[in-house]
């Protein structure tokens, strides 16, 4: 399941598809190659497997920072940010990238005001919140300390507290490798991930696995599996069998409730958006008779809907003026990630198309696929009503939010439309009655005008 989901952490970093399952690889044969124990091998692979979990938290800031729309981590991972002719060389080929020549100055500016300390306070946030997500997900406590840990650095240098030697949990020491060994592999070749492992040994990386992973880098075979054979299956072959976490129900449920959460760390404005559309199509679902299989399958969906909306950039999804065509072009292709996130993961596999139709119309004027009624679901048609209600009734960049009373004209002018399904809508009027006792949800007064960004 980790595995499949761990596609949803590379889009957030802006990694390519399967950048977390290589590093998970690398990673645990360098935990071959020195000996490590099964049980700490357990607490390693998961911990590989999720150690970008704490990224989208720093998602908005980045964006403040760089203003470049985007698309700046794969090349982070390529850059010495302890060298400083290199981090301002970076700094001048990417911040306010797009903009005029003033923006870019202006950007440079702010860069430079941050500073070290800003830099280390976003890996602060980014580890504590990786760390979180591990223990929410019943994973063990060494699995969240060495994704605490896996930006510092052998000689003290790296972050966030700037621990330093034996110091840095074992496990930590071997992500901190892998990833970095992993995007120099993949970007260019095993030689030149050599080249920069040996260059920063004993200053980012241990001199011990420095050695270790020598003798990886010339394992002709390891590397080319990586290329010729689909990854999720390899990942599989060296999970270790003895010490396997099995995802019963329970944990099914804290995995959604987990990735929920990483899901809205993206934005201020989706602050916990996930985990309020499921429980109004919860909601609406017990208003329409939903069995408790499908009161469990819709709350799994809504709290996933959104997953793929991890790959839009923050600019984007937080631009407080009107889209650009391209800028639509990339919101209206997050559904199509969602289903392909999710059709990847074991027991997410039943409620993946459903999760991904949230924008879907029964007049067939939603999107990605424009499908119409015959072709949806009553939980996909529950979940679009679930996701559009959250949507007005809270604040968004372009927008304040609507009043409930206002957010159910919106929604019965849709139904009378042919565009919402009108038991979920009347079911949603039923809470929201129950909600704000003595309110007259469906007033026949015109509904305010509205823009088509929910």
């Amino acid at each position: 399941m980790l595995t499949g989901l761990s596609h949803a952490l590379d889009i957030t970093e802006g990694q390519p598809r399967g950048h977390t399952a290589r590093a998970c690889l690398i990673g645990m044969r360098l935990a071959g190659l020195i000996g490590l124990p099964e049980l700490d091998q357990r607490d390693l692979f998961y911990a590989l497997l999720i150690k970008d979990a704490g990224g989208s938290s720093n998602a908005a800031h980045l964006n403040h920072l760089f203003d470049s729309g985007g698309g700046t981590t794969p090349e982070l991972g390529l850059r010495d940010w302890r060298s400083l002719v290199r981090e301002s060389g970076y700094a001048r080929e990417y911040a306010g990238l797009g903009g005029s020549i003033w923006d870019r100055l202006a950007q440079m500016r702010q860069l430079s005001r941050a500073g070290r300390e800003e830099r280390r306070t976003l890996f602060r946030v980014r580890a504590a919140r990786g760390a979180r997500m591990a223990l929410g997900l019943g994973l063990p406590d060494a699995s969240a300390q060495a994704i605490r840990s896996m930006d510092e650095h052998w000689d003290g240098g790296g972050d966030p507290q700037g621990l330093a030697g034996d110091a840095i949990p074992l496990l930590a020491r071997i992500i901190g490798l892998a990833q970095v060994a992993e995007v120099f592999a993949h970007a260019r070749s095993a030689t030149a991930a050599l080249e920069v492992v040996e260059r920063r040994g004993g200053r980012w990386f241990d001199p011990a696995l420095v050695v270790a992973f020598r003798a990886l880098a010339h394992d002709r075979e390891f590397w080319l599996s990586l290329k010729q054979h689909p990854v999720e299956d390899l990942v599989k072959a060296v999970e270790p069998a003895g010490v396997r976490i099995v995802a019963d129900d329970a944990r099914l449920d804290q995995i959604a409730d987990a990735f929920a959460v990483l899901i809205d760390a993206k934005s201020p404005y989706t602050s916990d958006h996930s985990r309020r559309v499921a429980h109004l199509a919860v909601a609406i679902g017990e208003r329409l008779g939903f069995r408790p299989i499908e009161i469990t399958r819709i709350r799994r969906a809504a709290l996933l809907h959104d997953i793929g909306k991890l790959g839009v950039p923050s600019r984007v999804l937080e631009k407080p003026g009107p889209l650009t065509a391209d800028e639509w072009t990339i919101v209206r292709e997050h559904p199509a990630h969602t289903l392909q996130i999710l059709q990847a993961v074991p027991g997410f596999r039943d409620f993946a198309f459903d999760a991904a139709c949230h924008h879907e119309k029964l007049d067939g004027s939603g999107y990605h696929m424009g499908y119409t009624a015959a072709q949806l679901t009553p939980t996909a048609r529950a979940l679009t009503v679930a996701d559009m209600a959250d949507a007005l009734l809270t604040d968004r960049p372009y927008r304040p939010a609507l009043d409930p009373v206002e957010a159910l004209r919106i929604l019965h002018t849709d139904c009378l439309g042919g565009r919402l399904c009108p038991d979920s809508v009347e079911a949603f009027t039923d809470y929201v009655a129950e909600q704000v006792e003595g309110a007259d949800p469906v007033a026949a007064t015109p509904p305010p005008a509205r823009s088509a960004r929910l």
